[in-house]
């Protein structure tokens, strides 16, 4: 029997899983984040054939294979574009990108920035390993200079790209950060971006243990990441430590860390607030990074602002109104034409 409309769906997890072989290599973080993201949709209460997943180019673009959903594994770069003409076609869908440093960052670059600033209503999600797993360890765009890899030998001269400040310097509505070590943030992160309407976009430190092991041991490591990473929780000062004695406060123009008894934080921390207009404290988490601060993890940024799609099919609903459904042959036809012979 049906089930009635708005009552929630009976979907489980295993509902998610595909009937292909996951091949990856062992210990890649890909695993977690696949095994969370088919834990959380079942909450979204979507029909299983309303998602897409499209993927470009990489280790991580193996994804919609393993997906019991509807998918692209499209080409290098391109998976924004392909997403956002089948978003604006077809907005009753839930579109997912998975894609990669190299393949979003680099030949994608472009595609990336302008689905981010037009605010598709995409979930895009960018596995971060600072290489190029698929191609056996070059370099990529947010490899840390000096990195040595086999397309930079003597050690690479590129400054890295912050993922982030990108998306927040293009007014991205929802920025978001997770770590693969860490599934229940992860979790939770991926059900936030899942309800976001617009472009939810989370990066992702996700470990590629080949090419570069250990990339995010700092934030990702049970007995260092308490006091190497912050976790950004919504109303509340931004906290972190093993003994939750050290928080973030302004100095002036500038960020600093402070140190303090636990049963008696200063009132001058800042507090979290990821709803706010105006992108300037969320790129300031976003430029946050070790020695000096801890890593932020969580959602910086989620805002609500109408959508492309919305207001691209507004406009043909309009001009349809205004003008009458359009004819291809009489258009084809109108005005000065010639005939070759």
């Amino acid at each position: 029997m049906p089930q009635a409309a708005n009552a929630p769906l009976t979907q489980t997890r295993k509902d998610f899983i595909s009937d292909q072989d996951v091949r990856w290599c062992p210990g890649c973080g890909d695993y977690a984040i696949l095994a969370q993201l088919q834990n959380i949709l079942p909450k979204l209460n979507l029909p299983l054939q309303n998602y897409v997943f499209v993927s470009g180019i990489g280790c991580s673009s193996r994804f919609p294979y393993y997906m019991n959903t509807f998918g692209f594994h499209t080409i290098h770069g391109r998976a924004p574009a392909i997403a956002t003409g089948l978003k604006a076609y077809r907005p009753d869908l839930s579109v997912w990108v998975i894609t990669g440093d190299g393949d979003g960052l680099s030949i994608g670059g472009n595609h990336l920035i302008h689905a981010l600033r037009r605010n598709v209503d995409l979930k895009i999600l960018l596995f971060n390993n600072r290489i190029y797993g698929l191609t056996k360890g070059q370099y990529s765009p947010t490899s840390e200079i000096g990195k040595k890899t086999k397309s930079s030998p003597q050690g690479t001269v590129d400054y890295p790209l912050n993922p982030l400040s990108l998306a927040l310097g293009v007014e991205a509505s929802f920025v978001a950060r997770t770590v693969d070590t860490d599934v229940k943030h992860m979790g939770e992160v991926f059900e936030a971006a899942g309800r976001h309407k617009g472009t939810a976009y989370v990066e992702i430190f996700q470990n590629c243990v080949i090419f570069n092991d250990d990339a995010f041991h700092e934030v990702s490591d049970k007995d260092l990441r308490e006091n190497q990473s912050l976790k950004l929780v919504e109303g509340k000062p931004l906290i972190f430590g093993k003994e939750k004695n050290k928080g973030i406060r302004m100095n002036g123009v500038k960020a600093e860390v402070v140190e303090f008894d636990p049963a008696s934080p200063p009132s001058d921390l800042l507090v979290h607030h990821s709803d706010l207009e105006d992108p300037t404290y969320a790129m300031l988490l976003s430029r946050m990074d070790l020695p000096v601060f801890p890593v932020p993890l969580g959602v910086f940024r989620a805002i609500e602002k109408p959508t492309y799609e919305e207001m691209l099919n507004l406009q043909l609903t309009e001009a349809v109104a205004k003008k009458g459904k359009g004819d291809l042959s009489t258009l084809l036809n109108s005005g000065d034409t010639w005939v070759v012979g």
